[in-house]
């Protein structure tokens, strides 16, 4: 993550240099508001740190520039010693998105910075969508119609491969290569196991998603298939 700290306090922009360094961020330090500005518009950071009482250019009126006349969304979180309800309506008015107060705690402002770059960069969606069917990859977690299905480790390396490659004809040896690699089963275990799959997958609803493409394999699809 590469962060902007607009800072003209040395010590404390140390100290967020050396704390958040630690963490793996990449970080770059001014203690002027033109050279702040100046960065903000010519790099494209994950977040900027904003000290309002600045040389050059006052933090408010950095922060309505970076957002108003360069047009950048990249989060802000203004840090500063003015405290007052206006003060920081004035901040969220100019376009930050978060406000700390000095003094401040280290570990509080690195949360702060992760949350935010998360929440404008995006953390990657783990789900994968066929119609009514939906795979988390990362919790495993299989769901058709608001039902949730329960698949073996096997069923579900089956079921993952289909939902990686929906809409599309997959040839068997395809398949079995994904699955077992160099040492497949013998010929009926594939088709034991797709066999299971559509009991748990399609049985049980009105549609069916996995189809038979006869003579050349498999396709996961909520499309209309002529080819079964």
């Amino acid at each position: 993550m590469k962060v902007l700290v607009i800072e003209d306090a040395q010590d404390i922009a140390a100290s967020i240099h050396d704390y958040l360094g630690a963490l793996g961020y990449m970080i770059d330090v001014t203690g002027d508001g033109k050279t702040g500005l100046h960065l903000a518009v010519t790099i494209d950071y994950d977040i900027i740190i904003l000290d309002l009482n600045l040389p050059g250019i006052d933090g408010i009126d950095l922060c309505r520039r970076i957002r108003q006349d360069a047009k950048k969304r990249v989060p802000i979180l203004i840090l500063t010693a003015r405290d007052l309800h206006e003060n920081k309506l004035e901040g969220f008015d100019s376009g930050a998105d978060d406000y700390m107060t000095k003094p401040f705690c280290l570990k509080e402002l690195a949360a702060r910075v992760k949350v935010l770059s998360e929440r404008f960069n995006g953390i990657p969606d783990t789900r994968l969508l066929v119609g009514d069917l939906m795979l988390d990859t990362n919790t495993h977690e299989v769901v058709r119609g608001g039902k949730h299905i329960n698949l073996n480790p096997k069923l579900f390396r089956i079921m993952l491969y289909f939902m990686r490659n929906p809409h599309r004809v997959v040839k068997r040896e395809e398949l079995e290569f994904a699955i077992w690699q160099e040492s497949p089963p013998d010929s009926d275990a594939l088709r034991t196991h797709l066999c299971h799959l559509r009991q748990v997958v399609d049985k049980p609803f009105d549609r069916p998603l996995l189809h038979t493409v006869r003579g050349f394999g498999y396709k996961l699809t909520d499309r209309n298939a002529n080819e079964d």
